[in-house]
């Protein structure tokens, strides 16, 4: 008889399906797929982190409206929440049908870069359908950063915005904390096992830790956040071992 695999830890991701989203007087999700967004409250955000941020403008982008302007893309963000345990275990909703995108740029037009920019043609500066983009049927929330003079160049300004953003995400997922998980769209189970007597197995993934648009957050108290991280750069650019539920789970937020 072989040697029984040990289950270290189970990771259930419950997906609902947003299939509508537009501006109004709230900001707020349900699981019949419609997310609406309050633009007086980002304005509230705004005020509250002033002394880097002159404004917000906030976008929604169809599947099929591609053939636009951005500025400079800065993320392409889940919106996700832990409901049940910490990172890497217990149980995660999110959502699909509907991406974050936060876009930078200063009061000046200086686009909120260090080596290489990617305003433009929203056509030609984002490719869909890959891991980590959104596909070509989903909507795109477009949060334009307008930095004050300067500021989009500043690590700790760029920080700053990240903060703002995560605030207004972290309304939706305190109300997704909520959703009935029976009623999920799709419902994904992952487990991290050890199989004694067999290989071994670590994937070296490097990550960027250089400066104001060239960081890495890990660890956020929710899946893809911020509060709660930390840079590697703090860590001193040292080795982070993580999990594959861990990794699964949103533990890694590119901040560039």
């Amino acid at each position: 008889m072989g040697v029984q695999e040990i289950d270290l830890r189970r990771l259930v991701i419950k997906s609902f399906h947003m299939t509508d989203v537009e501006m109004g007087d709230e900001n707020k999700i349900t699981m019949d797929g419609k997310l609406t967004i309050d633009g007086s409250y980002v304005e509230e955000l705004v005020g509250r982190h002033s002394k880097v941020i002159e404004k917000v403008d906030i976008q929604i982008i169809q599947p099929d409206d591609h053939d636009r302007f951005t500025n400079t893309i800065m993320d392409i963000i889940p919106i996700s929440t832990k409901v049940l345990g910490k990172c890497g275990e217990g149980i995660t909703h999110t959502v699909t049908g509907v991406y974050v995108m936060p876009t930078g740029v200063d009061v000046d037009g200086e686009q909120a870069h260090e080596f290489g920019s990617s305003e433009g043609n929203l056509k030609d500066m984002l490719y869909l359908n890959r891991a980590g983009t959104p596909a070509d049927t989903d909507i795109i929330i477009s949060f334009d950063i307008t930095f004050k003079k300067g500021m989009g160049q500043e690590r700790y300004a760029v920080i700053e915005a990240y903060h703002m953003l995560d605030e207004w995400i972290q309304i939706f997922r305190d109300q997704m904390k909520k959703f009935n998980g029976n009623k999920a769209t799709e419902k994904h189970e992952y487990h991290d096992v050890i199989r004694p007597g067999q290989k071994k197995v670590l994937i070296i993934k490097e990550m960027i830790a250089h400066g104001a648009m060239l960081d890495t957050w890990i660890f956020p108290n929710e899946p893809s956040g911020v509060a709660g991280g930390k840079s590697l750069i703090d860590y001193g650019c040292m080795p982070v071992m993580l999990t594959p539920n861990e990794f699964r789970d949103g533990a890694i937020k590119a901040m560039n």
